[in-house]
């Protein structure tokens, strides 16, 4: 995506900051880069505020703000998941000046708004800065982008991964559990000579692949302060792909679009039987295969080697106030609510299976009771394990919607018979490479 020169020295001027995002864990607040924070004064009367997401049910979490905040109402627009549109339906409004004046953006989306200059510095609004304690330390790194006197949204949730299985399906053919990438691939070739899929591949769902060489080890951007890395090609970037590759090119998974009914329905039905995703797929499964209730388990990801206890990481959401509000000051407020008031929480998760990006938000009661969908299972249990197996030094580059797009389109190619997932791969660095190159950002080559 090509830049204009006034964006191109926001650009310049965040990039040391951008290169803590990602999960930096614990890293500090560094000087530079960083914009004043906007005045965020609260208006004059009755203000009305727009509000974009995907997440399910969130009409219903915000109608609670709504009756208890008569003065500062929110309407909620929902839309498709984040690459599936409705970025490029925010970029579009930043662009005719109609943006919402809050919109849900992913922790890897962040870096995209920031560099275009899409988002509102909330840091002086009141409560903003004073929250920071009440998040896990990473996901606030997330906001801040390591710039001093900067917060551009408000830390959600995180999506550390586990595999969702068919517990029946794998009792009844005698199946052990995969504890490990080479089981889970014999697994997959047995579930396979009875009819069905251990899981789908999806072309479109580019950062769950992230997830997984996030698990391997891998990383697909760095920066020395200087120069951005781009490795999507990297030994553990290119060994998670050969391995998935294998399974595609064997016919041992499914290659239906995700997120359709025909997705659902391969659930739906136990043509598939198992899903890595992250702690809020939970809500996908149970809202996309109801027929299944009581049937699904949650186990820990397979591992790379025996023994190992290492998780991926796909998703996790904050909520931004958009360049263009009217009313940040109301914004921030509702926003700070939404991830931070146990209400709002608990609503959340029982709505969407979020898991909250607060330390306190961690301790919900309703985190430590069995979900019947699940067979009574305390799957929360397996995805706090994760959240602590969580690389934290994945980073984020300032492309990811440009560089998602790229790999999905090679993806498609390999789905349709032609190339490799690594060829995908190959082509997503290069493009990568001159996106940033277009925007004037230094890169290593």
């Amino acid at each position: 995506m090509h830049i204009k020169n006034s964006k191109r020295i926001v650009a310049l001027g965040v990039l040391a900051a951008i290169s803590l995002t990602g999960c930096a864990a614990g890293g500090s607040s560094g000087s530079g880069g960083g914009s004043d924070a906007a005045a965020c004064a609260p208006s004059d009367g009755k203000v009305d505020l727009t509000y974009t997401s995907w997440i399910p049910g969130i009409d219903k979490v915000v109608d609670i703000w709504n009756k208890e905040n008569p003065d500062i109402q929110v309407k909620v627009q929902t839309g498709p998941n984040g690459n599936g549109g409705t970025y490029k339906n925010f970029f579009n409004q930043l662009s005719a000046g109609n943006a919402p004046d809050l919109g849900q953006i992913e922790y890897d989306a962040l870096p995209n708004f920031r560099v275009q200059d899409g988002l509102t510095n909330i840091a002086s609004c009141k409560n903003v800065t004073e929250s920071k304690d009440d998040f896990i330390d990473w996901t606030w790194n997330q906001v801040t982008f390591g710039e001093k006197d900067s917060v551009y949204a408000i830390p959600q949730d995180t999506g550390p991964m586990a595999m969702y299985y068919r517990k029946d399906l794998f009792e009844k053919a005698g199946i052990p559990v995969p504890t490990t990438w080479d089981e889970y691939a014999a697994a997959a070739k047995t579930i396979r000579s009875q009819g069905g899929y251990i899981t789908n591949f999806p072309q479109n769902d580019v950062n769950w692949f992230a997830g997984l060489v996030w698990q391997a080890d891998g990383r697909w951007f760095s920066n020395d302060g200087d120069k951005w890395d781009v490795t999507l090609t990297s030994p553990e970037s290119e060994k998670v792909a050969d391995y998935w590759q294998g399974l595609i090119s064997t016919d041992l998974v499914s290659k239906v679009p995700a997120w359709t009914d025909e997705w659902n329905n391969a659930y739906n039905t136990g043509s598939d039987w198992t899903w890595i995703s992250a702690v809020w797929g939970a809500n996908s499964i149970s809202s996309g295969a109801p027929d299944t209730s009581g049937n699904w388990a949650v186990a820990p990801m397979p591992q790379w080697k025996a023994g190992e206890n290492k998780a991926g990481n796909w998703g996790g959401s904050s909520t931004a106030v958009l360049k263009g509000s009217k009313h940040p000051y109301e914004a921030a407020q509702f926003a700070l609510w939404l991830n931070t008031s146990d209400e709002a929480l608990t609503a959340l998760n029982k709505e969407a299976n979020l898991y909250p990006a607060t330390k306190a938000g961690l301790k919900l009661p309703v985190l430590s009771e069995g979900v019947d969908f699940y067979g009574g299972q305390k799957i929360y249990d397996t995805f706090a394990t994760a959240a602590t197996e969580t690389n934290s030094d994945f980073v984020w580059g300032p492309t990811m919607t440009q560089t998602y797009g790229d790999v999905a389109d090679g993806f498609g190619e390999v789905l349709g018979g032609t190339g490799t997932l690594t060829d995908a791969l190959k082509t997503g660095q290069k493009k990568t490479i001159d996106a940033l190159d277009a925007a004037a950002i230094p890169v290593n080559k």
